[in-house]
């Protein structure tokens, strides 16, 4: 009796220990598996290799970015009022404005008493001298500056806040150098240069104020057309108004370089108009008689 019982056990334990490891195998699996799953979605349900790679292409490269950053390139460079000059070379609050012809007016006037060697002695001219200013007034005035530009040199007013020339789309080329509203592609094709003589100045970049004095204001400028002067007919003064070193009492000063020739550097003279209205040369007195005179012209950046 005891034998037969015994065979007919032991197949009942066999089967009660395969039995018990393909329970314990599968649990484990699953165990496993709802580990896997866990893991795999704590950053928002996408297994943890694949999300990794999400996040290094797309977040991490400006192909993301990029439609922002052209979005706030091509605002920056629109020309909401189509003068040739994008809105971000504008200064468009008044104190930048005041800033602006401040430090324009101060520099420029500060030439007639000490030329500073930052002025490229090869572009010391009328217009040179507008150039000049106009960089070194858009430039923050930090320790740097006021080392590199020489003696005398003194805060004259706050930086211009919204225009930056070392941080800006158009870098140093800030003249315009033909006609019509900006387009991005001016950017590319030489419209925008560093450079710009007296007729540029005046074609491009400055709108028309009037003849009459009374209508000027500080950082204007001045132009003369003399047709006898084959290769640069245009003559630029800059108008101070009242200049900040030995007004004498006048509120009618201009600054301005003489020009240059193979024999002569010229010079930087400093002149009331009330002067000026006397010249022995007619044809270089700024009076609304007088049809080489041009007129008054303000700068497009300030208008």
């Amino acid at each position: 009796m005891l034998i037969p019982t015994f065979h007919m056990r032991a197949p009942s334990k066999r089967w009660i220990v395969v039995a018990g490891v393909f329970v314990v195998t599968l649990v484990s699996i699953a165990w496993s598996f709802d580990r896997f799953v866990l893991h795999a979605r704590g950053s928002g349900g996408a297994p943890a290799l694949v999300s990794e790679k999400a996040e290094t292409r797309p977040s991490g490269r400006v192909r993301v970015d990029a439609p922002e950053s052209r979005s706030k390139l091509e605002t920056a460079l629109i020309d909401s009022d189509n003068d040739g000059i994008p809105d971000i070379a504008e200064l468009r609050t008044f104190q930048d404005r005041e800033s602006f012809r401040r430090w324009f007016t101060g520099i420029a006037e500060h030439q007639f008493y000490q030329l500073s060697e930052q002025w490229n002695v090869d572009q010391r001219d009328c217009a040179g001298l507008v150039r000049f200013a106009m960089r070194e007034a858009l430039r923050r005035h930090d320790r740097p500056w006021f080392q590199k530009m020489g003696p005398g040199y003194e805060t004259i007013a706050p930086d211009v806040a919204g225009f930056d020339l070392n941080h800006n789309p158009l870098g140093e080329k800030i003249f315009r150098t033909d006609f019509g509203s900006f387009h991005e592609s001016d950017l590319r094709n030489g419209r925008f240069s560093e450079f710009a003589d007296g007729r540029a100045l005046k074609n491009f970049n400055t709108t028309f104020v009037s003849r009459d004095r009374r209508e000027a204001e500080a950082g204007d400028l001045l132009f003369f057309y003399q047709p006898w002067v084959q290769k640069f007919p245009y003559h630029v003064m800059i108008f101070l108004g009242g200049p900040r070193v030995a007004p004498h009492g006048a509120h009618d000063w201009v600054v301005y370089h003489t020009g240059s020739s193979p024999t002569d550097q010229g010079t930087v003279k400093k002149v009331a108009l009330s002067v000026l209205d006397h010249h022995p040369d007619p044809r270089w007195r700024p009076v609304e008689s007088n049809r080489n005179f041009l007129g008054f012209y303000r700068l497009k950046i300030v208008q």
